[in-house]
């Protein structure tokens, strides 16, 4: 959900400006995009901008995508007005003053892969890309499971230093590849955004050294505060991790394996782009950018559990397992399963901040996927009015399955 990075202009974590660079910065700033290198101090007409655009702020690997398109058929619109799934929601949902509220540039949703509902706003259309922020976790937590299928991992229950020996002496001796992607490895760590000297600002600060992953040089530096596997923390830095543990495994960039793995064969429709770190490799726990629809098809891949035809591109029942709770949050009715956010009726979220988002509903046939700006990173309202969103579209969907009488 979280993600703070160095935005400088074509070099991430850049601190030191060059001339051409100072230029670029003057021409950005003209043109409306931001030049603060953190994200959370952007005005929102600049994130409105940017956030469509970011391949043009900073260093970008792209994700192929095939020849062969995925079509998404025209199902039964969605009414205009969704009632009430319960009292909180009054005379119900209205899908322009949902979208308004949520400052949503894209919502699309799926049931049985049919779009029910396609709209946007902003003056974004569905050939246009979007960042995703931490929604990027829950497609990294995917490339874990095809590398397992692939022979290049063996077992979630693996040290991760196995993959990752740089990591050694660190605080994640004993921390083993299951324990990252349900974020309880025990590993001190500080992700609160305000607070100059916590983690999350100073790992994203790292430059890389002597051709090593700026992301192991800060990781290693952690210690341990709690028995791998007891506590769950919301950790940036450890997907991140993931996204190193998936590379070195490969031996290819995260962009040419979901490309290869999920990109083209699944039939995306449009190239996604993916920030990359100062050391040119992709920011595991982050920005993703690609199209609304792409997005939505995503979470159909995950909904049929990662198959391609007959083909399983993960291991068999991978996402019964990463979509269900591993992982106590301490809320009731929610937990965190391999990178994903869960709720307890079996549906299963990925989530970024400023209201990205891909909702699975397996049962339900369900798929929601949005793209949007809120006026804050995290708005307690905003999240809020997104379940109670998802809450209305599957009471209306139950309601049209239910015997007339």
């Amino acid at each position: 959900m979280r993600f703070i990075g160095k935005m400088a202009m074509l070099g991430v974590a850049c601190i030191s400006l060059t001339a051409c660079e100072q230029v670029q910065k003057v021409a950005a700033n003209a043109a409306g995009l931001p030049t603060d290198e953190n994200v959370l101090f952007w005005t929102q007409d600049q994130r409105d901008n940017a956030f469509r655009q970011m391949e043009v702020l900073t260093t970008t690997r792209t994700i192929e995508a095939g020849d062969t398109i995925r079509e998404i058929p025209a199902g039964k619109p969605l009414p205009a007005l969704l009632p009430a799934a319960d009292e909180t929601d009054g005379a119900g949902i209205s899908i322009d003053d949902y979208m308004a509220d949520q400052r949503l540039a894209g919502l699309v949703v799926l049931q049985d892969g049919k779009a029910r509902l396609e709209e946007y706003r902003m003056d974004f259309t569905k050939d246009d890309r979007w960042t995703s922020f931490s929604v990027a976790k829950s497609l990294v937590s995917t490339l874990v499971g095809a590398a397992i299928k692939d022979g290049f991992i063996k077992s979630l229950d693996d040290p991760l230093t196995t993959y990752i020996p740089e990591l050694t002496g660190s605080g994640y001796d004993g921390v083993t590849v299951e324990q990252l992607l349900t974020m309880t490895s025990g590993v001190k760590w500080n992700e609160d955004y305000e607070d100059k000297n916590s983690d999350v600002a100073k790992f994203n600060t790292t430059k890389s050294k002597d051709g090593v992953d700026p992301v192991i040089l800060y990781m290693k530096t952690l210690v341990n505060e709690a028995e791998p596997g007891t506590r769950w923390q919301y950790n940036t830095g450890e997907t991140n991790l993931i996204g190193v543990l998936v590379a070195k495994a490969t031996g290819k960039s995260l962009s040419e394996y979901l490309s290869e793995k999920v990109w083209k064969p699944y039939g995306m429709a449009k190239d996604a782009v993916w920030i990359l770190n100062d050391g040119g490799k992709e920011i595991g726990g982050c920005c993703i950018s690609a199209t609304t629809r792409d997005f939505a098809l995503f979470g159909q891949f995950a909904m049929n559990g990662g198959k391609i035809g007959d083909t399983s591109v993960v291991p068999d029942g991978w996402y019964e397992k990463a979509g269900t709770k591993q992982a106590d949050i301490g809320l009731e009715g929610r937990g965190y399963g391999y990178q994903w956010w869960t709720y307890d009726d079996g549906s299963f979220a990925a989530q970024g901040i400023f209201g990205q988002g891909i909702f699975v509903d397996p049962k339900r046939k369900l798929v929601i996927a949005s793209n949007g700006n809120w006026p804050r990173a995290t708005p307690d309202d905003k999240k809020a009015g997104r379940d109670a969103f998802y809450h209305a579209v599957q009471a209306y969907l139950d309601s049209e399955a239910a015997p007339a009488n």
